[in-house]
């Protein structure tokens, strides 16, 4: 009977969500002290009214004799209290696949080896993110515009939501077909990748609609990044696919709707409906166009402009 050597794993904690908007987003417990709690400055943000600002913490400690790592979850007086597996705890030594509750949402406390990191990440990815284009998806882009809100109104700055849609799309699924249509929103969320800078977000909303948030900045920096991303669609050749292979190119042109934090309003979700009723005044006035929710006023447009770093 043979015997197999097993190399020793390199096993680390993390967190995973099970439920909320983080669903199976693996969080790694990479500091001695981990911080949760709703609060910007906690090391895993859950954002949810039932958390307190500092709920609970996660220490690791050595065993300076074995080298064996103790993870120990400690409550920090938590208005609603942590429980762990179903049962209230103030402090208590953590194992593989215990469950923690703060509020509403459910972590799950694992130690994993390179493989299951890197499996954990990419069902993530798979669950995060639009498989056509690898934008975020809609429910992930509304969670992250919650969170850059918070940030916002906490640091007094500024961003801008755009709503964008490609005109007229029907046509180029009757005329050139479903794959060529598919192949046009793949090569339209790349090239809108292109065209936002580091921290910005993009979304595919839906169907040809997309979304974006563009960090630190002002109404008239939005529309000139608008502008941007309106004139690239407008002059890129797009694939046609015959018989699954390209074969010939065509053209289509998008349309940009835009609302702006705090000026529009502070709440994630009338951002994007103002930005969505932008974008259908964008529609109606002609279509290949960029509109804001508001005018510019004399101030904003007088005003230079800072720059926004890529």
């Amino acid at each position: 009977m043979s015997s197999r050597r097993r190399a020793k794993r390199d096993l680390r904690p993390a967190l995973v969500f099970l439920n909320g908007d983080l669903l199976a987003v693996p969080i790694p417990l990479e500091r001695e002290e981990v911080i949760l709690g709703r609060s910007l400055e906690a090391d895993v943000r859950v954002n949810d009214t039932k958390v307190s600002r500092q709920h609970a913490k996660i220490t690791t400690t050595l065993d300076p004799e074995t080298g064996i790592a103790e993870y120990k979850l400690t409550d920090l007086s938590s208005s609603n209290g942590v429980l762990l597996n179903g049962e209230l705890t103030k402090e208590d030594t953590l194992q593989h696949g215990d469950k923690l509750t703060i509020g509403k949402h459910i972590l799950r406390f694992e130690l994993l080896d390179e493989i299951d990191r890197a499996y954990q990440h990419q069902i993530w990815r798979l669950l995060a993110h639009d498989d056509l284009t690898g934008l975020l998806s809609s429910r992930s882009f509304f969670s992250e515009l919650r969170r850059e809100s918070a940030r916002a109104l906490q640091t007094a700055s500024s961003f801008c939501v755009l709503m964008m849609d490609i005109d007229h799309f029907k046509a180029v699924n009757d005329t050139y077909g479903h794959l060529t249509g598919s192949k046009t929103i793949e090569e339209i969320g790349l090239c809108i990748t292109k065209n936002l800078r580091t921290g910005d977000a993009a979304s595919r909303f839906g169907g040809e609609e997309f979304a974006a948030f563009l960090l630190d900045a002002e109404l008239p920096q939005a529309l000139i990044a608008a502008e941007r991303i309106r004139k690239a669609i407008q002059k890129q050749p797009f694939s046609v696919i015959k018989q699954g292979r390209p074969s010939g190119i065509h053209h289509v042109t998008m349309s940009v709707g835009i609302s702006s934090f705090p000026h529009d309003s502070t709440d994630p979700i009338e951002l994007v409906e103002m930005a969505d009723s932008a974008l259908y005044r964008a529609k109606r006035s002609g279509r290949n166009r960029t509109c804001a929710y508001r005018d510019l006023t004399e101030e904003e447009l007088n005003a230079p402009l800072p720059s926004r770093h890529r």
